[in-house]
């Protein structure tokens, strides 16, 4: 079965989106790459962008989130668009409110957890960086959104 590994764009903090991901999630971060290691004559990079990340990879259980600054020569990211969300699906109720709460924390829940019309522990929020998220608990399907 092919795997969803969500990727999301930032305008210069992905760095601490990052770190703020992996205190709530666990884990080490298999690759993390700045501008300034890719930069030549081919990909010239500003010196104000060179600490910026091209590439952050976090594992969550057998997916991956992936995130990368924007270069200023592209322009910005609308962090107040409605982006894609990012769904997790629970193994249990308890994790379920540690992911909602955790991730949530300095952001603006759009629907708290509570159990939903169509049957699962459900919550939706934006975080602090601005990334929509989706977490649900379905004790009739587990580990299916």
């Amino acid at each position: 079965m092919a795997l969803i590994n969500p990727h999301i764009n930032f305008n210069g903090n992905a760095e601490e989106a990052f770190t703020f991901y992996q205190s709530v999630f666990g884990g080490a971060f298999v690759k993390v790459m700045r501008f300034k290691e890719r930069s030549g004559s081919e990909l010239p990079v500003a010196q104000k962008e060179a600490e910026k990340i091209m590439h952050i990879a976090l594992p969550i259980g057998k997916n991956i989130l992936m995130g990368n600054d924007v270069p200023e020569i592209l322009g910005r990211v609308n962090e107040a668009e409605n982006r894609s969300k990012i769904a997790i699906s629970a193994e249990t109720k308890e994790e379920a409110d540690k992911l909602f709460n955790g991730l949530s924390a300095g952001g603006e829940i759009e629907m708290p957890m509570a159990n939903s019309p169509w049957g699962s522990y459900f919550g939706m929020f934006r975080d602090k960086f601005g990334i929509e998220w989706m977490v649900d608990y379905d004790t009739n399907h587990k580990g299916q959104f």
